[in-house]
């Protein structure tokens, strides 16, 4: 694996809204197979670097390419890119008039062409898959929100994609729900999916992922191994970031 082109590489990204400097000369390397956490405060940066990935942000600067392709400034680039990468949001933004079923066959009929048999087969798999094949028939509002988020992790995987984003995927949920959202996260990772997590579940970023990426005020100031950053974290800023979640 080690000789193979990372799937997604950010070399010194730059990303500035007026006068503040978001992102500012972000290099990382993710490689096939990877699943990568990036923590940090609230405004380091961290959903923007997301949105710099799959082209929903431009960049000021600097180079992000996904699968071996730059991420392209024009329209038709960016929508091929996105074919490639699944994204889910802190809300599901699931269509509220369709049925579960529909959400997730949506993209892959309209977007992949696939016919209507096969892509049924594959939203029923999904479903299955995130432990909700008996929502099929339902509509979003019948729904709990950790069930919403698990159609909307199935709507990002039926488009087969070879980078998954996840951007606070729990953090609109009730308590109880948010395990439900990690247990799919955790199997996907475990399955090799790529994927990169801005997440404070720091119980799931310790188990499940291989690397813990901290930003700070638009920089990456620290990455190691989870074990490597919760027990000796080398900088002041990812130290005191530790200290408060331990003592929570």
């Amino acid at each position: 694996m080690e000789d193979d082109a990372p799937a997604v590489t950010l070399d010194k990204v730059r990303k500035v809204f007026g006068d503040h400097v978001v992102l500012d000369d972000v290099s990382l390397r993710i490689a096939t197979g990877e699943a990568i956490v990036v923590a940090g405060i609230s405004g380091s940066g961290k959903s923007t670097m997301l949105r710099c990935i799959n082209g929903l942000e431009t960049i000021d600067g600097g180079e992000v390419t996904v699968d071996g392709r730059q991420v392209g400034r024009s329209e038709r680039a960016l929508a091929v890119l996105r074919r490639d990468i699944g994204m889910v949001f802190q809300q599901f933004n699931l269509f509220p008039h369709m049925t579960v079923e529909r959400n997730v066959m949506l993209a892959p009929l309209k977007v992949r062409g696939m016919d209507e048999r096969d892509a049924r087969t594959r939203a029923h798999q999904l479903l299955e898959r995130v432990g909700i094949p008996e929502k099929a028939k339902d509509y979003p509002a019948d729904l709990s929100g950790g069930q919403q988020q698990r159609v909307a992790i199935a709507r990002a995987l039926a488009m087969q994609p070879k980078v998954m984003l996840f951007d606070e995927p729990t953090s609109a949920l009730d308590p109880e729900m948010i395990r439900e959202v990690l247990d799919v996260m955790r199997d996907l990772a475990t399955s090799g999916m790529t994927m990169v997590v801005v997440t404070h579940e720091m119980g799931f970023a310790r188990e499940v992922c291989d690397r813990i990426v901290f930003l700070d005020e638009g920089r990456i100031v620290e990455e190691a191994p989870p074990e490597e950053f919760f027990s000796a974290a080398k900088s002041a800023r990812a130290r005191e970031f530790v200290d408060k979640i331990i003592h929570h």
